[in-house]
């Protein structure tokens, strides 16, 4: 998804910090070279709009280099997701450039969200190549917004395309497996509410703001986002919290297979591919699924050998885009895991130094798969994903008395339960509130990605709680968790919101993934089908993909719920327009269980 501007604006600080302070994330390698720049270089594209690059030369590296390009929209002159790691490139022996995209600050044109990347990604290399000082091996490197710009490219194949390192960037996946995230903004089908608010409102607006801003924040409004996103319609949020213009509202109105996505490119399964790739992303980030979706689309659609036996990703225990700022230890949320540091910085110039200088390093060696486990606090590897150890396994759903509120008898069991319901009201006037989980660049403070204590929201009589008994043996899990509903409903559409929970020896329950499936979406995103009322629909959530240690003495738990409000928009159940009414009706919703209808929970369990 899009590069929280805030949160990597401190990298500089973070990076001179680490050296003094021995659990701090690890330096960058020591610069070889002395770096010098050259500002706003203005770098013509095929339609004659100029973007505004800065180039960072090493002082007597040679007289032609491999270069390194960064395309952001957050400000090439202060944004520490490019300034950073443009001098440890450049100080390693690197050119370096690092560009303001189309629209913004010092650049050229009109500003829409990725919709000229591509073709500028593309321009900006046949510029590269051409120039004396650059070798025909060009790599692309960067974070979020910064790594959607590379998948964009990464698909045009541009020959001098050699090598990328696309970090947090699962945004860039359209129809490429019925994902259809768009940019982030949606995720199964529902809104990424608070995400899509917070970055059009601070970062994803068209006024073009001077270069001497920091970050691309140049909106100084004071939002109560809270009652904001509480307000309807959805469309209109931008407009009404007096935001400058920008593609919210188109983006927003268009459901998530609209044709409308098709001009930005969004990755498909027909794309084909002819770049190395190293990818990078968090277990706790917005949507890890994607990303090890897309190294699998690149290594089987890959054009050459090169390209189809060198994709290689790294999963880390942290939140957004921020791998290589963990420390000892790690901490997300409110739970620690264990030392994940690793040389990060080393291992991506040792990347380009074998792809784009011909280093014979040993870095395609490296496992093609490495993930950490959360709980275990130790990282492992695998030859590819998902992992091929890993056992599917079925825990079901079932309860006596019924599985409303903790005080509830919810179960999972490992066989199929005899046949009953258990059913929830929803309110939208009410939406269980959203604590932790899968979130970035929502601006708010309140709304935190990461793992919290969920303890008190479990007396809501709105979640369903099935627990498993006290676990003798640890259970780890490395994959893609599912839950599959069996759903009926007073209501037209609604949702289905679940997510798995570790309740440790306290009680506290933690949340550990989390999903939702707009459920006119079931058949797929460009399959939209209300429900009929009464009847029984089967609906798959993906909780994403993760690699978690569950302890002995702790019990493995599945909320499932209706809303997780503001990190997902409220279905107003009314079958309508989400994002343009103003007006909802309450949703029962019935869950079914045990034979013929046996809603269940797959994990992905690792042998002991």
């Amino acid at each position: 998804m899009r590069l929280h501007a805030l949160l990597l604006a401190v990298s500089v600080a973070a990076t001179e910090l680490a050296a003094q302070d021995p659990n701090g994330p690890i330096p960058p390698p020591t610069p070889k070279f002395e770096v010098t720049i050259e500002k706003d270089v203005m770098v013509p594209m095929r339609d004659g709009v100029r973007l505004a690059t800065d180039i960072y030369r090493p002082v007597g590296a040679g007289e032609r280099l491999p270069v390194i390009l960064m395309r952001t929209p957050y400000n090439k002159n202060t944004y520490g997701g490019a300034t950073t790691p443009a001098r440890i490139f450049a100080g390693q022996g690197y050119i370096v450039m690092a560009q303001d995209v189309r629209g913004q600050f010092g650049s050229e044109g009109t500003y829409r969200v990725q919709a000229a990347d591509a073709q500028d990604g593309y321009d900006t290399i046949d510029w590269i190549v051409k120039q004396p000082w650059a070798t025909p091996n060009v790599g692309t490197y960067g974070c979020s917004y910064l790594g959607e710009t590379q998948f964009l490219l990464a698909k045009m194949r541009h020959p001098a395309h050699k090598a990328m390192i696309p970090q947090s960037a699962s945004g860039a996946t359209g129809p490429a497996g019925g994902f259809y995230t768009n940019f982030g903004t949606y995720d199964g089908g529902a809104l990424t509410l608070s995400s899509i608010f917070g970055w059009f409102s601070f970062a994803g607006h068209r006024t073009k703001a001077p270069a001497t801003t920091v970050t691309g924040v140049t909106n100084t409004l004071k939002i109560d986002f809270a009652a904001m996103l509480r307000t309807l319609p959805t469309a209109t949020l931008i407009k009404r919290a007096g935001a400058p213009d920008s593609d919210f509202e188109d983006f927003v109105t268009h459901p998530p297979a609209d044709p409308y996505w098709d001009a930005v490119g969004y990755l498909r399964d027909d794309d084909r591919f002819d770049t190395p790739a190293l990818h990078v992303n968090s277990w706790l980030d917005v949507t890890p699924e994607q990303t090890l979706y897309v190294v699998n689309l690149m290594r089987r659609n890959g054009v050459s050998a090169r390209a189809r036996d060198n994709q290689f990703v790294i999963m880390s225990p942290t939140t957004h885009c921020g791998t290589e700022r963990a420390g000892n230890p790690v901490k997300v949320g409110d739970r620690t895991f264990g030392d994940p540091r690793q040389p990060f910085y080393q291992l991506y110039v040792d990347w380009f130094d074998h792809w784009l200088k011909g280093v014979d390093n040993g870095v395609t060696n490296r496992p093609k798969v490495q993930y950490y486990v959360m709980g275990e606090n130790a990282w492992r590897t695998a030859p590819s994903w998902p992992v091929p150890e890993a056992r599917p396994t079925k825990y079901y759903l079932t309860s006596e008395r019924g599985a409303a509120t903790r005080t509830g008898d919810g179960a999972l069991v490992l066989t199929v339960p005899k046949s009953g319901t258990d059913r929830f009201v929803y309110d939208p006037a009410d939406p269980m509130p959203s604590r932790g989980g899968t979130i970035c660049c929502t601006g708010n403070p309140a709304d935190q990605p990461g793992i919290f204590d969920q303890s008190d929201l479990e007396s809501r009589p709105d979640v369903l709680i099935y627990s498993t008994p006290v676990l003798s043996e640890p259970v780890t899990i490395a994959g893609s968790v599912l839950a599959t509903i069996y759903l009926s409903s007073d209501a037209k559409d609604t949702d289905l919101v679940a997510k798995l929970i570790d309740v440790d020896e306290q009680g506290r329950s933690w949340n550990v993934v989390n999903g939702i499936k707009r459920v006119r979406y079931r058949n797929g995103m460009a399959k939209p089908a209300l429900m009929r009322p009464g009847q029984r629909y089967p609906v798959e959530v993906s909780l994403k993909a993760t690699a978690y240690r569950f302890a002995p003495g702790h019990r493995i738990r599945l909320w499932i719920t209706s809303s997780d409000f503001p990190m997902y928009d409220r279905n107003l159940n009314t079958g309508g327009d989400n994002v343009t009414e103003t007006s909802w009706v309450k949703a029962t919703n019935t869950i079914h269980l045990g034979a013929g209808h046996a809603s269940h929970l797959t994990l992905p369990i690792l042998p002991r």
